[in-house]
């Protein structure tokens, strides 16, 4: 059962756009080898606008995956990738429909 989630908000910059999605679609095999990652979601908002929405069974399991290999992925290609800093929104799960 997962309990808690991050909404990530990220904005590419201008010409950036098919590369922030191929970033995002390679971030898949990095969540899967994380235990706590129960659900993760690359999604695209908008021309500009990507995000990523996952959940874990608690709030270990989250900050292991704020401190784990995605986030410092992001961080170092987000110079080059992204417009402004990325939007990270702690949220709780209240319902969940998985698999």
């Amino acid at each position: 059962m997962v309990h808690v989630g991050l909404l990530v908000r990220l904005e590419a910059k201008p010409g950036k756009e098919a590369e922030m999605e191929s970033f995002l679609k390679g971030g898949l095999a990095l969540a899967e080898q994380e235990p706590a990652t129960t659900v993760w979601f690359a999604i695209r908002m908008g021309p500009s606008t990507f995000g990523i929405f996952d959940a874990f069974p608690d709030d270990s399991g989250r900050q292991a995956h704020l401190t784990g290999p995605i986030a410092a992925a992001l961080m170092a290609k987000a110079p080059d990738l992204l417009a402004r800093p990325p939007v990270i929104e702690k949220v709780d799960v209240l319902a969940a429909k998985v698999g």
